[in-house]
């Protein structure tokens, strides 16, 4: 395997790692760069997950300031599909729900948690990757996955029942009808909406099933009035939809976390800015409405 194979895999790891595609795909160009300068590189793998990885520590420990002042929520950016489709990878690391929580986790616990969890990576390599011992790595692996299986959702339906309550509630969604929304809404469901100060945007979280079905009812009957449209589409591996304006123009994608039969979460981005890789990649592929 080439150096440029390993591209989609570095990708994927940088994906996880930052929670940005945009910028994934700059620190893995910057590897990429500093790997065209090595005279001879006896194991392309090696050293590429040694720099990715690195460079993307480095990159979250600068960033953590920024997003600390970011206007209102932020959220990852979405993407439609791993970047490393063929890898053998655990699919709900690439999840929102998922990438949330590894926000909460330190740099190289993060970086510890992707490659072990995610990837498969053994300590041996996840030790001279971060310059940490195997021990140290295996307590710090511990210590991650503890704190995302203690908030990750703990019943986790079928692929079809996930798809089908997805449909349903999409369908309510669209023809603004609250009483089905809220009933397909767990009691303590969160809506999370990321604009970046950039597009209108719900500043604060929205708790209760109750509460999000009258906002997003709301936003339905706009929507219709405006001639918008939206697409069943499958974000980060978890059900939601892309929403279009009257023009085409993609301005939302919203994640559905489903767990015990009802909606948990909502997760919408609308920041133009984290919705320009589906736009200018993907978006031309899609099927028709």
């Amino acid at each position: 395997m080439t150096a440029e194979d390993l591209r989609p895999l570095m990708l994927s790891i940088a994906y996880r790692m930052v929670g940005s595609f945009s910028e994934a795909e700059d620190l893995v160009q910057d590897a990429y760069e500093r790997l065209a300068r090595e005279d001879d590189v006896a194991a392309p793998k090696a050293w590429l997950s040694t720099v990715v990885t690195r460079l993307c520590i480095d990159h979250l420990r600068s960033a953590r300031v920024r997003r600390e002042d970011y206007y209102g929520t932020w959220l990852p950016e979405p993407v439609l599909a791993d970047p490393a489709p063929d890898a053998a990878v655990r699919a709900e690391s690439l999840s929102m729900a998922v990438l949330v929580l590894l926000e909460s986790l330190s740099p190289v616990e993060r970086a510890v948690f992707v490659l072990r969890e995610a990837f498969d990576y053994g300590y041996d390599e996840i030790a001279a990757i971060v310059g940490k011992s195997e021990d140290n790595c295996r307590q710090l692996a511990v210590r991650a996955r503890r704190h995302v299986n203690e908030r990750r959702p703990r019943f986790e339906p079928s692929r079809e029942q996930r798809d089908e309550l997805a449909r349903r509630f999409i369908a309510a969604l669209w023809e603004g009808e609250t009483e089905p929304l809220v009933s397909m809404l767990a009691e303590d469901a969160a809506f999370y909406g990321d604009g970046g100060g950039k597009a209108p945007q719900i500043l604060e979280p929205v708790h209760g099933a109750a509460a999000i079905a009258r906002m997003l009812s709301g936003f339905s009957r706009v929507a219709g009035r405006r001639g918008y449209a939206i697409r069943l589409a499958e974000l980060n591996s978890e059900p939601g939809l892309l929403g279009f304006d009257a023009g085409g123009t993609l301005i939302a994608a919203m994640s559905l976390e489903i767990s015990g039969g009802a909606v948990q979460a909502i997760r919408s981005v609308v920041n133009p800015d984290k919705l320009a890789h589906i736009s200018s990649t993907i978006l031309p592929s899609l099927p028709p409405a």
